[in-house]
């Protein structure tokens, strides 16, 4: 070959060669499945708040919520406790009965009590523990079982006077596996063993307590109706009045160093956050309600609210 020629041919070979590595793929930066950002999915992402120790510090409480009403029209419902699966029970004092919320929206009657039930607790196996505000006792109600049994009738004795009706609401201590029982008409708050055979004073000289709460350090928070105000009651017995409330009517531990209260007073109808080392306090819900009772909270952050004039259970959803 000429010179001319042979000196086309590599720079034909050159340019082929610069052609296929421009048509290779480059190699990955990193070795391994490319990072990718990815929005999480409501359905994947971890809502679970975080629970109190003594030496953690509370993520902050969401800032706004969804209201859906989960029940309308059905009953009176007044305490509400979730079972089991997760289903949302409510008692109803008015109609005497305690009553299940489905997941499909229908519910399902569970109990007629002519005692007139309140507070509930429901254990891992199913077995519901329940106030009677006319009998001023706790009951329990076995899976499968008809009639409750009678656990504890209560020192007090219900009247029909203004802030003497019998006991209203109770809690679960998770610290010590007992119950958290305020005897509305003689102003006391006891510890209840979960068989009914122990009773033992906690506090007393408070106007009417009803609801009650307890955080996982073994604080005690007790909502005074009468008295306008909440009440923390330490491990070591120390009490401590939180003042400046209406009706407060019950009151549940949220988690985020917060107790939520619902008060009831006719001029202030309100679900209400209190930060307990703060003070501050915010309304977090206030319209439709006609008397706002029943309190409860999941384990995703979503806060139940029963209100028995009105007919209905509100569902209030971290946006």
């Amino acid at each position: 070959m000429s010179k001319h020629r042979i000196g086309s041919v590599y720079v034909c070979m050159l340019l082929f060669l610069l052609f296929l590595a421009a048509c290779s793929p480059s190699p990955p930066a990193t070795v391994g499945t490319p990072t990718q950002t990815v929005a999480p999915s409501p359905a994947t992402t971890a809502t679970t708040p975080a629970r109190l120790t003594p030496t953690s510090t509370p993520r902050s409480a969401p800032t706004h919520y969804t209201a859906h009403a989960v029940l309308k029209g059905v009953g009176r419902p007044d305490d509400l406790a979730f079972d089991q699966q997760g289903r949302l029970l409510f008692t109803d004092e008015i109609d005497r009965t305690i009553s299940r919320l489905n997941t499909d929206g229908s519910v399902t009657l569970l109990l007629h009590d002519a005692n007139g039930p309140e507070g509930l607790v429901v254990q891992q196996d199913g077995t519901m523990i329940f106030a009677e505000q006319e009998a001023n006792r706790i009951v329990s109600l076995t899976p499968g079982a008809r009639t409750p049994t009678v656990l504890r009738v209560l020192p007090g004795t219900p009247s029909t006077a203004n802030c003497k009706h019998g006991v209203d609401g109770m809690a679960l201590d998770p610290t010590s596996n007992t119950l958290i029982v305020p005897d509305s008409p003689t102003g006391a708050v006891y510890r209840m063993s979960l068989d009914g055979k122990t009773l033992t004073l906690l506090a007393s000289g408070i106007v009417r307590p009803v609801g009650a709460g307890v955080d996982t350090q073994g604080n005690i928070y007790i909502a005074d109706e009468c008295g306008g105000a909440i009440w923390r009651i330490t491990p070591s017995g120390k009490t401590t009045r939180i003042g400046g409330f209406g009706m407060p009517d019950d009151v549940v531990l949220d988690g985020y160093g917060n107790a939520l209260v619902i008060d009831l007073q006719p001029d202030i109808h309100a679900l209400i956050r209190l930060n307990l080392a703060t003070g501050k306090r915010e309304t977090l819900a206030s319209q439709g309600y006609i008397e706002p009772q029943g309190l409860v909270m999941d384990a995703q952050g979503n806060i139940y609210v029963a209100d028995d004039y009105a007919n209905m259970i509100v569902k209030y959803t971290p946006a």
